[in-house]
C-alpha cells in the first residue's frame, strides 16, 4: 500500500501536497516524493524517509506550479532500500509524464519483456510502477494524433493500460502542458477518490487514496473513482470522467477496512470507522459462542486500529472496556517494518502496559488482525508480565493464510502464522489461553450492511481467491523465491539515504 495525491489548483500546490502526504503517512513510511508542473516544466523532489524528514524549506521552494502529484511509499515490489525507486517516476516521451502508483502489478515480468522487445523502452529499476509508467507512455504514443494530445487519446491510452496491466493500481499522472490524469484498475482493488474546492478563481480538484486527505485539505468529496474509470482535469480546470475498462467489477481490498485505511475515511461509500464498529458486533457474537464470557474481566484493545471493534465488542458482551496499552507514537507501525528482527524489537518500544489493568485479571485482548504473529506473541507476553491471570485473544479479521499480491506486504506463506495451523495451534504459538477469529462472511457483512451495492471483495489473504484471475501457484512460488533471495542482501537498518531533486525544464 502507498498513499497518492494529485491536485489541480489555482495557487501553488507544494504546501497542499505536503499537507496531504502528512495525512496519508500511515499508508507508507519508507519514502516520499512530490512533483509539480509550471510552464510545461516538471520539478521533483523525492527521498527515502518520512514526509517530515524528506522535505525542507529549500525543497519546497524548488517545487513551483499549480499542478502536482505526491506519493508516500510502502514497498511491495522492487527494493525497499533503493532510493531510485522512490516515486513519482518520470519519462520524457511522449509529451512528458510523471506518475505515482498505489498497488502492485501481477504481470510485471511479462510487461518488462514486452517493453524491451516490442515497445523498445528501457526500464531502469525493479519497480512495477516504472513499468506501468512506460506502458502508459507507449499507449499514449500509439493513440496520439501527431504532436497534439486529445482527450479521447488520453482515455484510449488508459484503456490500453487496462488491457495490458494486471493486478491492483490506483494512479495519478501529470501530463506536461495538458493536465492531471488519474485512474483505477478494473477491479477497484485500491481506493481512489476525487474532490473539489470552489474558489473565487474557479474550481480546484484533488484526487487521493483516502477521503480523509480531502477533508483535511478543505475539499468536498465528489465521489469515488469507479473501477476501470479515468479522471482527467485539463489546464482549464475542466473535469472529465470516462469508463475505460471493458468489464469493470468493484472488488475493493477488504483489508483496507480492517487495518490499512484511517478510521475517518470513507471508501466506496463505506465509513471505515462504522465498519470497524460492526466488526466488533460480529466478533462479540463469535466470542460468546467460543469463549467463557463470564471468565473475562476486561476487554483491552491493541492500539490503535482495533479500538472501535473492541469498544463495540465490550458493549455488546457487557464487559468493562479498558485501555491497557500506551502507544509511543514516535515508533513506526510494526506491520510495515522492513525486517522481522526489527519488527520484534520495535513492539516493546512501541507499546507499554498500564499494569493495574492487567494485574490479577482475566483479559480479552482484541486486535484488528494477526498476520505474522510476532506482535501478538510479544503483546501476550507483556500482558502476562503485567500480572494477567488469563489472556484470551480475539481478531477482528479472519486468519491470514494466503499471500497478498495486490499491494500489501504479506507475500510469503512461511511468514504467515495461520498458514498450515489450526486456531488452537496459533493460540499456542502466540501464548494465548484461547483465540477467536472473525468469520469471513461476518467481515464482509460488516461492510455490506453499510453499502449493499458492494457484492465482491478482494479477500485473497483470507480465502486464497485472487480476483484478477491470473495468480497461480507457480506465480506465488516465484515471488516467494524472489523475496527470500532479496531478504538475504536487503539493508534493513539504515539503507540508502540519497535524495533526488529534478528540475526537468529542459527535458519537457
Amino acid at each position: 500500500m502507498c498513499g497518492i495525491l494529485g491536485v489541480m489548483a489555482n495557487t501553488p500546490v507544494n504546501q497542499l501536497l505536503y499537507d496531504g502526504l502528512m495525512v496519508l503517512q500511515h499508508r507508507g513510511q519508507d519514502a516520499a516524493g512530490i512533483a509539480t508542473s509550471k510552464d510545461n516544466a516538471f520539478f521533483m523532489h523525492k527521498s527515502p524517509g518520512l514526509v517530515r524528514d524528506v522535505f525542507r524549506t529549500r525543497n519546497m521552494r524548488a517545487l513551483p506550479g499549480n499542478m502536482g502529484i505526491a506519493h508516500c511509499r510502502y514497498p511491495t515490489a522492487g527494493s525497499p532500500s533503493d532510493s531510485a525507486e522512490s516515486q513519482p517516476f518520470y519519462v520524457n516521451s511522449p509529451f512528458g509524464l510523471v506518475l505515482a502508483h498505489n498497488g502492485n502489478l501481477t504481470n510485471t515480468g511479462q510487461l518488462q519483456e514486452e517493453m524491451f522487445r516490442q515497445d523498445l523502452r528501457h526500464i531502469n529499476t525493479s519497480s512495477d510502477s516504472e513499468v506501468l509508467l512506460n506502458v502508459l507512455a507507449h499507449e499514449l504514443q500509439e493513440s496520439a494524433k501527431g504532436f497534439r494530445l486529445e482527450r479521447d487519446s488520453i482515455f484510449a491510452a488508459v484503456a490500453g493500460v487496462h488491457r495490458r496491466c494486471k493486478g491492483a493500481y490506483a494512479v495519478v499522472v501529470l501530463i506536461a502542458g495538458y493536465g492531471l490524469l488519474a485512474f483505477r484498475d478494473p477491479f477497484g482493488i485500491r481506493p481512489l477518490v476525487v474532490g473539489v474546492n470552489e474558489t473565487p478563481q474557479g474550481p480546484e480538484y484533488l484526487v487521493a487514496s483516502e477521503s480523509v486527505a480531502l477533508d483535511t485539505l478543505g475539499f468536498k468529496v465528489l465521489r469515488d473513482v469507479a473501477p476501470g474509470e479515468a479522471v482527467f482535469v485539463d489546464t482549464a480546470h475542466t473535469l472529465h470522467f470516462r469508463q475505460c475498462a471493458e468489464a469493470p467489477v468493484l472488488s475493493p481490498c477488504i483489508f483496507e477496512y480492517v487495518y490499512l485505511a484511517r478510521p475517518d475515511s470513507v471508501i466506496d461509500g463505506v465509513s471505515v470507522y462504522e465498519t470497524r464498529l460492526r466488526m466488533g458486533e460480529h466478533l462479540a457474537d463469535k466470542v460468546a459462542q467460543n469463549l467463557p464470557v463470564d471468565d473475562i474481566d476486561v476487554v483491552i484493545p491493541i492500539p490503535d486500529s482495533s479500538r472501535p471493534a473492541a469498544m463495540q465488542l465490550a458493549q455488546r458482551l457487557n464487559i468493562p472496556y479498558r485501555e491497557g496499552f500506551v502507544k509511543n507514537r514516535y515508533i513506526g507501525r510494526t506491520f510495515i517494518m522492513p525486517g522481522q528482527s526489527i519488527r520484534r524489537k520495535s513492539v516493546r518500544q512501541k507499546l507499554n502496559t498500564v499494569g493495574q489493568e492487567f494485574k490479577g485479571k482475566r483479559v480479552l485482548l482484541v486486535d484488528d488482525s494477526i498476520v505474522r504473529g510476532t506482535t501478538s506473541h510479544e503483546i501476550v507476553e507483556m500482558a502476562r508480565a503485567a500480572g494477567a491471570l488469563k489472556v484470551y485473544f480475539a481478531s477482528a479479521a479472519p486468519p491470514v493464510r494466503y499471500p497478498n499480491v495486490y499491494g500489501i506486504d504479506m507475500p510469503t506463506r512461511g511468514e504467515l502464522i495461520a498458514t498450515g495451523r489450526s486456531e488452537a495451534e496459533i493460540a499456542r504459538e502466540i501464548g494465548a489461553d484461547a483465540l477467536v477469529y472473525q468469520d469471513l462472511e461476518a467481515l464482509k457483512a460488516s461492510i455490506r450492511e453499510i453499502n449493499p451495492a458492494i457484492n465482491l471483495f478482494d479477500s485473497s489473504c483470507f480465502d486464497g481467491c485472487y480476483v484478477t484471475g491470473d495468480v497461480t501457484e507457480a506465480y506465488l512460488d516465484a515471488i516467494e523465491r524472489a523475496r527470500e533471495g532479496s531478504s538475504a542482501t536487503a539493508v534493513v537498518d539504515g539503507g540508502d539515504s540519497r535524495q533526488l531533486d529534478l528540475n526537468l525544464k529542459n527535458a519537457v
